[in-house]
């Protein structure tokens, strides 16, 4: 059986050997780019190992896994365009490196190869592999929409919040072991439950991304801290901060959003001084965990034996020991 690192190796040279043979080069040249910046290529290898758990010949589906990280990068590289981001994984951004009408056309290309390469898996499979992509790039789309909604409004509740990222994050991650199962030819139980694998831990991941933008370790976490503090950005935490604080915390909360033009490090010191206050980081960490245990209960009842789920849970477990 592979392992995760077995699996980051047959992705990253799947993907770094793909030709791309049309033209003009100036529309690809983008995609090969954003495709070799790297990257922790979580959807191609939860459906790798997810397949792993059937069958031993997990290359036979690279094309479905790496069509996967396509399209996610697809996502990122427009998320990027609308956030203004000026740099990805350390490196510069498609429109900062080119411009906004090449990342928008690159963009679109990704999207379409990306269905290119669906259809590279078994024939026999093909209808049900497109129509779970057709409807989890749809929701995708529906969470982003979400996401920019919340910005113009302060009564985001616990629940709106936990289905934008359900929708935004955990759905693709979902989609990813359902492929691997449906690929492997599982059956339909054990192909919902994976899926169900696959949310939770989704939901459980994108919380711990709150809680690190917060109480991260920089040079571990990968990337300045506080930054969603800096965009009122609607996470669990804020939203949960404004529905728990007592009067003085909600009106000095409320003074730092509506702020114009705050001293960042200021800002970040002060909100999450109210966040320790109120024990955000504790409910963040127990919301967290809840999330992560339901993923593990669902792995643990698909039928299949124990000896066949350790690497998935292994990678599973690996994926969640990010530092606080």
């Amino acid at each position: 059986m592979l392992n995760s690192n077995d699996v980051l190796t047959l992705v990253n040279d799947y993907l770094a050997h793909i030709a791309y043979e049309r033209k003009p080069e100036s529309l690809y040249e983008p995609i090969k780019y954003v495709l070799s910046l790297g990257g922790k290529r979580i959807r191609p290898s939860l459906l790798l190992l997810a397949y792993n758990l059937y069958k031993d010949d997990p290359k036979t589906v690279l094309p479905v896994a790496c069509a996967l990280e396509t399209y996610h990068n697809y996502t990122l590289l427009h998320d990027d365009l609308m956030d203004n981001a000026d740099l990805r994984r350390g490196h510069m951004t498609v429109h900062k490196r080119w411009n906004a009408n090449t990342a928008i056309l690159s963009g679109d290309s990704m999207l379409v190869l990306a269905f290119n390469q669906m259809l590279q898996c078994e024939k026999s499979k093909l209808s049900d592999i497109l129509s779970l992509f057709t409807v989890t790039a749809l929701e995708i789309g529906e969470g982003q929409q979400y996401d920019m909604d919340f910005e113009s409004r302060n009564d985001v509740t616990e629940s709106e919040y936990i289905e934008m990222i359900r929708l935004k994050t955990s759905v693709l991650l979902a989609c990813a072991t359902k492929m691997g199962a449906i690929l492997a030819g599982a059956s339909e139980s054990d192909t919902e439950r994976l899926y169900a694998f696959g949310e939770k831990l989704g939901l459980a991941f994108q919380l711990q991304d709150d809680f690190l933008d917060v109480y991260g370790d920089t040079k571990v976490f990968g990337k300045a801290i506080g930054g969603d503090i800096l965009s009122n950005k609607k996470t669990y935490m804020l939203i949960n901060a404004l529905a728990l604080a007592d009067e003085r915390q909600r009106i000095i909360l409320q003074n730092w959003l509506l702020m114009p033009n705050p001293d960042p490090q200021e800002k970040i010191a002060a909100v999450t001084e109210i966040y320790n206050e109120i024990g955000i980081n504790d409910l963040a960490t127990e919301k967290i965990r809840f999330y992560f245990n339901e993923s593990l209960k669902e792995l643990d009842a698909v039928a299949i034996p124990d000896e066949r789920k350790v690497e998935l849970l292994a990678y599973t477990k690996e994926l969640m020991k990010r530092e606080y």
